[in-house]
């Protein structure tokens, strides 16, 4: 069949890996060529049977979800990879996109909502659950996401040092009042509201150290 998807389902609870294979197996479709109850699992299988879509899901014992996304773009696999978890936080999320992985589900998806995705997934389109991509823009739109100029990393790494807006201001031949327009600007783009929550965010961050 030309337009035939071929999947490999991974899952550390066998009950769920059952249930996946008996739903997509009743859609012609489709093929499930394999299982994988971690992420190394999933690699291994997923060089050997190169299938089309990896389900993969994020939090399993012996080898995590995000790490074998990231290994399958290191070895160069085709294989699109659609997260399918029951974890929408942005600690698992971010990292799962940015890993590589093509779309992120939740396991409560319908039967119809997930086909579509998996074939989207299949032709390299990207697929985010309504929630999943609801905390994305929201995640974009809030404050903390806009990068710092050069001289603000300057009065940032002088405030690091305890400097005071005087000294700032001598150090780097600028006026006292532009200190302060720079130190605001820092606070709103780190969503912070003092010098010590702006330097603990930065070091957060990696944005100094």
């Amino acid at each position: 069949m030309a337009d035939l998807i071929t999947l490999l389902i991974v899952d550390d609870h066998p009950v769920v890996r059952d249930g996946l294979r008996g739903m997509f197996r009743s859609d012609p479709c489709f093929e499930v060529l394999g299982e994988a109850a971690d992420g190394v699992e999933a690699v291994t299988l997923a060089e050997r049977l190169d299938p089309d879509v990896v389900l993969m899901d994020l939090r399993m014992p012996g080898g995590n979800g995000v790490d074998a996304i990231a290994e399958l773009g290191r070895r160069g696999s085709r294989a699109r990879v659609l997260v399918l978890t029951t974890y929408d936080t942005d600690s698992d999320t971010l990292p799962a996109i940015e890993a590589g992985a093509t779309g992120y589900l939740l396991k409560d998806a319908p039967r119809d909502e997930l086909f579509t995705a998996v074939r989207a997934a299949a032709q390299g389109r990207t697929v985010l659950s309504p929630a999943v991509a609801s905390r994305l823009v929201s995640r974009v739109r809030a404050p903390g996401n806009e990068p710092l100029s050069t001289r603000e990393r300057e009065v940032l790494a002088l405030v690091a040092k305890g400097t005071s807006n005087r000294a700032i201001a001598v150090e780097l031949f600028i006026s006292e009042a532009t200190v302060k327009t720079h130190l605001t600007h820092i606070y709103g783009k780190l969503g912070v509201k003092d010098r010590a929550a702006a330097v603990a965010t930065a070091y957060g961050r990696g944005i100094l150290g």
